[in-house]
């Protein structure tokens, strides 16, 4: 049975038959749907299943949106969630759970410790390629103190009771601007901000004198130390 057309309701015969947009059409009634122009297979378009030529073809017009207040923090939301989820999916692709954390003085506590420990490290490798071996452990403020000075011809004789200190009352007045941990048996350990009392200086980068927190003595590096 042959079909109608699709634009005269009438039927079609196979010799003058268009098949095209889904429907059935006489080669005289396949036009526009405006301008009436006969069309073809080349030069048709089609839209909604209607054929158009190309100067009356329906063009897709965009509603502009006015940026009001509540639509410009919409949008803001939007692009904040955005983020949130984008930030939730990485964290699982990482094979992690996504979970914020609060920055408690716990955890501030132990992120100033890790940097301690990370600029020690640093230090430490940095001596070892500097002196060419094995450099000495710091402590926790070994990062913020200045290096100690290499001691001079001042060697004391052993044991430590036979090297006699210099006599105390005549020295100068200290205060430690750094803390130090004692190296050897003749140096003496001290906290920033103690006193050292009776301070004579032995050479460029030396000193000799008594702290007066613990009450010990012995030499002590010369940049560690301000004149009070």
């Amino acid at each position: 049975m042959n079909p109608q057309c699709s634009r005269c309701n009438k039927i079609v015969y196979p010799t003058e038959k268009v098949n095209c947009l889904d429907k059935y059409w006489h080669k005289g009634c396949f036009s526009c749907e405006v301008c009436k122009m006969t069309l073809n297979m080349k030069n048709y378009k089609g839209f909604d299943k209607k054929p158009y030529c190309s100067q009356h073809y329906p063009k897709t017009s965009f509603t502009s949106v006015a940026d009001t207040p509540e639509n410009l923090r919409l949008m803001q939301q939007s692009k904040v969630q955005s983020q949130v989820l984008y930030k939730e999916e990485f964290e699982k692709n990482k094979g992690k759970g996504f979970s914020a954390v609060a920055d408690t003085p716990e955890m501030q506590r132990i992120k100033k410790t890790q940097d301690q420990i990370s600029n020690i490290k640093y230090h430490e490798e940095f001596e070892k390629s500097r002196m060419g071996g094995e450099a000495h452990p710091f402590d926790n403020n070994a990062a913020y103190q200045p290096s100690s000075p290499q001691k001079g011809n001042y060697e004391p004789q052993p044991p430590r009771s036979a090297a006699a200190p210099p006599a105390s009352g005549g020295g100068k007045r200290y205060r430690a601007v750094y803390d130090y941990v004692a190296a050897d048996e003749d140096e003496v350990s001290f906290a920033d901000g103690d006193v050292i009392l009776d301070v004579q200086q032995i050479d460029e980068g030396w000193m000799f004198g008594r702290v007066e927190r613990t009450g010990q003595q012995g030499m002590l590096p010369a940049n560690y130390v301000e004149a009070i």
